[in-house]
């Protein structure tokens, strides 16, 4: 009998030991997670995560950025492109396209009295209307042209266009 009573009171003991231990088990002194752990090591994975991303983001954006940038000529970017016109060759726009002249003399040609739009302006330049130095001109309505007058026509061209 005395046997079962050491018994019983090593077992009771233990579930003593094993309750009191549970009891603090996440608690402030004890926490489930260590700050260190959160210091060390998760944040420096989530910091590398973080930096992968962006550094991915950045490539692509520096290759649509680049792609941009990169179109240019005939009219299919966004960079005005020279154009070198002589006297009877006509730059033909399609809708967007814009038009600066910087050397010599040009007109607008058209085949009604909508020409271009003079954005530095704010008016309309119709057919045969001759082109101001420096001033922007928007095509807006498909084939509106500007043909050269001179025998050298430098122009500044941004969209779509042909040279006829």
């Amino acid at each position: 009998m005395k046997k079962w009573k050491i018994a019983a009171a090593a077992v009771c003991v233990c579930l003593l030991f094993t309750a009191a231990y549970a009891a603090g088990a996440g608690s402030a002194n004890d926490p489930l997670v260590t700050l260190s752990y959160l210091n060390n090591t998760f944040s420096q994975k989530v910091q590398t995560m973080v930096n992968d991303t962006v550094d991915a983001r950045k490539a692509e954006m520096e290759q649509a950025l680049a792609k941009v940038l990169g179109q240019g000529g005939n009219g299919s970017g966004n960079v005005f492109t020279v154009v070198t016109l002589s006297k009877g060759q006509t730059l033909v726009g399609d809708v967007g396209c814009e038009v600066m002249l910087r050397i010599g003399t040009a007109v607008c040609g058209t085949s009604d009295s909508v020409g271009l739009i003079d954005t530095t302006s704010g008016s309309n330049l119709g057919s045969g209307g001759a082109l101001a130095a420096n001033h922007l001109y928007m095509v807006t309505i498909s084939t509106r042209s500007v043909t050269a007058t001179s025998n050298t026509v430098k122009v500044l061209a941004r969209g779509p266009y042909t040279v006829r």
